[in-house]
């Protein structure tokens, strides 16, 4: 799935999800976005450990939303591939295809960061 698919399908699911009413269900996707916002921790950091939690737990979702949130807070690529490191290093050998998988991602929301610029 391409970055804007992805983009795409991640809007139209939260839409109908948060469209369901259902209170537990708003209430944790609002926890979930208050979590990032700024605190003792700015939202770069916390971008960065949502990026390595979820590729620890190895969620390709979670780490294309985080690639994305990280390069919108000013992440550098040195700052990711230490972030990637960590990742590598707490998650183990297990995480490699997923550290693939973002690698990619990045690369792609680099090129589409760029484009933009160009416009």
């Amino acid at each position: 799935m391409t970055l804007k698919e992805w983009q795409e399908y991640r809007q139209r699911m939260n839409e109908k999800i948060l469209g369901s009413g259902h209170l537990g269900i708003r209430r944790f996707f609002a926890l979930d976005h208050h979590a990032y916002e700024a605190g003792a921790l700015s939202p770069k950091v916390k971008e960065l450990l949502g990026l390595v939690a979820s590729l620890v737990l190895r969620c390709d979702d979670c780490i294309t939303y985080h690639i994305i949130r990280c390069h919108q807070e000013g992440v550098t690529r040195e700052e990711f591939l230490e972030a990637f490191n960590v990742a590598l290093v707490v998650g183990g050998s297990i995480t490699i295809p997923h550290l693939r998988r973002a690698f990619e991602r990045l690369e792609e929301v680099e090129a589409a960061g760029r484009s933009e610029a160009a416009s």
